[in-house]
């Protein structure tokens, strides 16, 4: 399947301007491409007990997955508050659970260009039982 990147990176900016992020103000969207086609929006949501956050990749997966996906394709990511917004540990390995059998492109958006990298440049070695 080809993936339309900006459409992707588009969806992302947009489930930006939902974030709930009261306390660090650094708002964060996502959009997740499903090996249905199928794309998935979610934003980060942080909590006054700030362990409960969670961040707008996994919110999407986490959407994707409920759904009855089981394989992301593609995550794109946006903040507007910087030039380039990168996965967290945490959503890198979430990510790596439901890679399928192509490795997830991971794509954001460095001074108005796309940035497009395969999962394994942010979590070499992930982790599945």
């Amino acid at each position: 399947m080809s993936i339309d990147y900006e459409l992707l990176m588009n969806n992302a900016k947009e489930a930006s301007k939902t974030s709930y992020s009261p306390f660090s103000r650094f708002a964060v969207g996502a959009a997740v491409l499903s090996g249905s086609g199928k794309i998935y929006k979610g934003c980060n949501v942080e909590n006054s007990s700030f362990g409960l956050a969670v961040c707008a990749e996994r919110c999407a997966i986490f959407k994707a997955i409920s759904e009855g996906e089981r394989e992301i394709l593609a995550v794109a990511i946006y903040s507007p508050n910087t030039d380039s917004c990168y996965p967290c540990g945490a959503c890198r390995q979430v990510m790596y659970e439901f890679q399928g059998d192509e490795e997830i492109s991971v794509i954001t958006e460095n001074m108005g260009s796309l940035e497009i990298n395969k999962l394994s440049y942010f979590l070499p070695c992930g982790f599945r039982i």
